[in-house]
């Protein structure tokens, strides 16, 4: 496909902010056998998920992926820079990380539960959505489920952390999400974990190192896993009805009457299981605009492992909340593949797939710590079936550990404010995880420079410098946007500026998205200010560009 260069000036660039919306479907239909000879001739239209055909030619597969735009919920997602994470729960009063899945839920003990706090934190550090763990690795809840008794139901006070969080955050106007671990400490099977807790014994006997999770068993022993032992237990799959009403269920009537949807799913004892937990947060808190599926196992290398049916999570989570963007999910988010808050200087929002994304957790044919997993190349490998618009989400906590611990410091407003460039503006979204302490509150030391992070995002980033003076403008920061209602296309770019009457380059990149933030080595003044595409994958259609000065710091 021939590449053109483009030359937009700062006026042109304002005015192309303003563009009639894309519509997409939500997945281009895969033509059957007999329209196999016309499959790849007709015309490319703009969807969120496309089929790659064997006749596809590699200019076709290109088209395809500049032609791959969001759906209305990655958009909305997209345009909400920084979401505040909250991890809290078990661990917060355990002291660890992973739990074991066989802490006495009366360790669950806060003072209170300072939620509104929370929010005025997390919106001063600049978030627009909010997100809970409602249950880690160790199968606590953060709600009175139906369906365990390892849940805030036995705690003191049995507070429904869910129910505070989700009023606490639309009070204070931030949009919700919902971390729902897949993986279950209190779900494992109960021969097979005391077992395994003699073998860890032994290990240590012989002096042999042990895995976190290993530690965590072996100080939890002689207590038995919380729950029912649905997690890998390797039941059969057959025919189940979400909800499954249990005995006294107060939904019953409800249900008779059509008020709630049902639905009928072949599913094993885990997979029902945690398919009535979503459908009792999306129908009792929903709908959300995020879902966290943490794909991390901490008893795999052990052993113990459940095949998830993902397919049935996606459709129901679809009925219940159309808009909810899914991490992992298809046409989804994705990870961005560390925990450090950084995106890749390539960030593409349109990856490659060998198998249907609505099939699999992530589904990338490459890993996701691989530095290129959607240029031209990876693209158009042979093994490649699906595109689709899967962005970014560059996820890191404000302390060292995920939970709260006493003796840890949160990150000063200037690392905060090093991660917010180098994740927002690299096309990416910054998943900041916020630890609220054991006493309900989140600490003061972090609120200090979570305030103080979000007014210097406020400062140099909330209005352009243009907007202050007539010119020369001085400005040590150049902003740059694409309209991603019609997909990600730039693979090239360049800025330059007019300094003393001739137009100098400043700054270059290769792929834009959402936005781009190119910090200069030092500041400039210039009289104009524009954008040069060099390379795209289609006609390029870029938002606006603005200018700012960070000054110091």
């Amino acid at each position: 496909m021939a590449r053109r260069t483009h030359v937009l000036s700062a006026l042109a660039l304002a005015a192309a902010a303003a563009l009639i919306p894309v519509t997409a479907t939500a997945q281009q239909a895969a033509p059957g056998p007999s329209a196999a000879a016309g499959a790849c001739r007709g015309p490319v239209r703009p969807a969120s998920q496309m089929t790659v055909e064997d006749c596809d030619s590699p200019a076709r597969i290109i088209e395809k992926a500049a032609n791959t735009v969001p759906t209305a919920g990655q958009l909305a997602w997209q345009q909400r820079e920084v979401t505040a994470f909250t991890h809290f729960g078990m661990n917060t009063f355990t002291g660890r990380e992973w739990g074991s899945g066989t802490e006495d839920e009366k360790l669950f003990a806060p003072a209170a539960i300072d939620a509104d706090q929370w929010m005025r934190a997390y919106k001063a550090a600049g978030a627009e959505q909010v997100m809970l763990t409602v249950k880690h690795h160790d199968g606590f809840v953060l709600y009175p489920s139906r369906y365990t008794d390892h849940s805030v139901a036995l705690s003191p006070g049995s507070p429904d952390v869910v129910a505070a969080y989700v009023k606490a955050a639309r009070k204070a106007g931030l949009k919700v999400g919902f971390y729902l671990s897949p993986s279950d400490g209190a779900e494992l099977p109960h021969a097979w974990h005391a077992e395994w807790v003699e073998k860890i014994r032994a290990k240590q006997d012989a002096g042999q190192s042990l895995s976190l999770p290993e530690r965590m068993a072996l100080e939890d022993g002689d207590r038995a896993p919380a729950g029912q032992g649905r997690f890998g237990n390797g039941s059969p799959v057959t025919a189940r009805t979400i909800p499954t009403l249990v005995p006294g269920d107060d939904r019953a009537a409800r249900v008779r009457s059509g008020k709630l949807p049902t639905f009928r799913v072949k599913a094993d004892d885990y997979d029902a299981y945690y398919l009535n937990q979503l459908y009792e947060i999306f129908t009792q808190y929903g709908p959300v605009e995020e879902l966290w599926l943490d794909g991390a196992n901490p008893w795999s290398g052990s052993g113990i492992t459940q095949k998830y049916d993902v397919k049935q999570w996606f459709d129901m989570v679809k009925a219940l909340s159309p808009d909810t963007v899914v991490f992992q999910g298809p046409q989804g988010v994705r990870w961005v593949g560390n925990e450090n808050g950084t995106a890749r200087e390539t960030e593409w929002s349109v990856t490659p797939h060998t198998t249907d994304p609505w099939t699999g957790l992530g589904s990338l044919p490459n890993d996701s710590t691989d530095p290129d997993i959607g240029s031209r190349d990876r693209l158009l490998e042979p093994e490649v079936n699906y595109l689709q618009w899967y962005p970014a989400e560059a996820d890191v906590s404000n302390r060292p550990g995920w939970f709260y611990h006493q003796n840890e410091q949160p990150k000063t407003a200037a690392q905060l404010m090093n991660l917010y460039e180098k994740s927002v503006g690299r096309n990416a979204s910054l998943l900041l995880n916020v630890p609220p302490a054991p006493d309900g509150r989140i600490a003061a030391e972090d609120v200090t420079q979570l305030t103080a992070f979000g007014a210097d995002v406020r400062r140099i980033y909330g209005t352009d410098v243009r907007d202050h003076a007539r010119g020369p403008y001085t400005f040590d920061r150049v902003a740059v946007r694409e309209d991603i209602r019609h997909g990600q296309r730039v693979e090239k770019f360049a800025v330059e500026a007019r300094v003393n009457g001739a137009w100098q380059r400043i700054a270059e990149g290769t792929t834009i998205g959402h936005e781009r933030i190119l910090p200069l080595p030092e500041s400039v003044t210039a009289s104009a200010v524009r954008v040069k595409v060099l390379e795209s994958r289609a006609k390029p259609h870029l938002g606006a560009t603005t200018l700012h000065l960070a000054g110091r710091g």
